[in-house]
């Protein structure tokens, strides 16, 4: 019987066999290389730019470099700029070769909510540059806690007025006396002509202002503060453990040991409210000792890290104010404390300042509220200083002088031209010495080639 649907083998066979495989298409030419990038063992460069993502990364992150380079630079030149114009003071020749020279009192204060520091590396950054090119020399009073000015600035003065209204009184014996007497067996003199003070910060002033008024207005001898009276532990606080008792004293003895003791603070010996009724003093100078107020702008916590940004980015204005405030010092150019709209101009410095200060700063701390412990003596009261507003008494305000720079000086420091080598970073400071020394070695050593002694045969 025949097939009515014959395979289609032909079909079936071509199906079956392997396909041939394309011919391969020729590879590009390489594009030639540059013959200045082949000279330096460079490759090509890219035939097309980086993506949109990088080009705005690289964009960001090469302005907000420029922007910290060029303040930076600035701020260097800025200090530099009063550094130069007071250095021809310290060349000046000394008048008197047995008198003491002229020495500033700086006065600075760990800023609220934070250490002593940062005030330190604040007047290290800002200031001393400055002082140390003028050749003046300086002492410092430091505080670690709020009132630590105040006291040091009352108890300053108060010697001074012991000195003068009560000769026949022996001081006590500290190290500011061993060396007055010192200098008196040699034949020293103190320095006659303006002194003055540099104040650093709002929270710093208040307690100079407060120590000024407690000195001058307030008694030379301490009041007398009533004994508290103890209070005796009930009888069930004593039924503690022998063991537990002689293991605690170990621990406060061992705790003594380690860490000394820092002396009690003096109380001050006056209040705001008694400057109407106190008498100056007979030894009261007709005008007092010029000062200054550094600007110290200072905020913790996350809320400010825009704020601190902003300064961080505009450090350059800052070393420029506070050099013009330094220069004014060294200068020694003085006017009155001025009076406006019914307001001492004391009163208004850098009172900006205290709107980023911490909240805890204006708020008593309840430790001090509560009432001691069974078998504890109370604890003195707290000053608060900085939180509260400045009282001043106008026979202390129309004593007190202000350093200001004279429009000679600013127009002489205008004028200075401050060299590139002085304000530039380390990268271009050692490239710059690499250059130098370079031609140096060039100019010293001529290139001759060495063929020995020519006399030699």
């Amino acid at each position: 019987m025949a097939e009515t649907n014959p395979p289609a083998q032909p079909a079936a066979a071509a199906a079956a066999a392997p396909a041939t495989p394309a011919p391969p298409k020729p590879a590009a030419a390489p594009k030639p290389q540059n013959p200045a990038l082949r000279m330096l063992g460079l490759p090509n460069l890219p035939r097309k730019l980086p993506s949109r993502n990088w080009l705005i990364f690289w964009a960001i992150t090469g302005s907000f470099t420029a922007a910290i380079v060029y303040d930076k630079r600035e701020k260097n030149r800025a200090t530099a700029k009063w550094r130069h114009a007071v250095e021809h003071l310290a060349k000046e020749p000394i008048g008197n070769p047995n008198a003491l020279p002229r020495k500033l009192t700086i006065f600075l204060e760990a800023p609220p909510g934070d250490g002593l520091r940062s005030a330190q590396d604040h007047f290290i950054e800002y200031a001393k540059p400055v002082l140390a090119a003028s050749g003046l020399d300086w002492e410092f009073v430091q505080g670690r806690q709020q009132g630590d000015v105040r006291a040091a600035v009352a108890e300053k003065i108060r010697r001074t007025r012991k000195k003068q209204e009560r000769p026949n009184e022996t001081l006590a014996e500290t190290d500011e006396t061993i060396v007055e007497r010192l200098r008196e067996r040699m034949g020293v003199e103190d320095y006659v002509g303006t002194r003055g003070d540099i104040v650093i910060g709002r929270h710093t002033w208040k307690e100079y202002i407060r120590g000024m008024h407690e000195g001058w207005l307030g008694p030379l001898d301490p009041p007398v503060v009533p004994e508290p009276e103890k209070i005796e532990p009930t009888p069930a606080a004593t039924e503690a453990p022998a063991e537990g008792a002689a293991a605690e004293e170990k621990k406060e003895e061992k705790k003594e040991d380690d860490k000394p003791k820092r002396p009690p603070q003096p109380q001050p010996y006056n209040t705001p409210d008694s400057y109407a009724e106190a008498a100056l003093p007979a030894t009261i100078p007709v005008e007092f000792a010029p000062s200054t107020v550094l600007a110290f702008p200072h905020r913790i916590g996350f809320k400010h890290t825009f704020t601190r940004f902003g300064w961080f980015m505009t450090r350059r204005k800052l070393a420029d104010e506070i050099g013009r405030d330094v220069a004014a010092v060294c200068f020694a150019a003085s006017r009155g404390w001025r009076e406006t709209d019914g307001r001492y101009e004391q009163e208004g410095v850098l009172e900006k300042d205290e709107v980023g200060w911490p909240k805890s700063v204006f708020t008593e701390e309840e430790e001090r509220k509560a009432p001691p412990k069974e078998g504890e003596e109370p604890k003195p009261p707290k000053e608060f200083i900085w939180a509260s507003p400045m009282r001043m008494d106008a026979r202390i305000v129309e004593r007190m002088r202000r350093f200001e720079l004279l429009p000679e000086d600013e127009a002489r420091a205008a004028q200075i031209v401050v060299p590139e080598k002085e304000v530039e970073g380390w990268i271009k400071g050692s490239l710059r010495s690499l250059v130098n020394w370079g031609v140096d070695s060039w100019n010293q050593k001529p290139w001759a080639p060495n063929v020995g002694d020519v006399n030699d045969s």
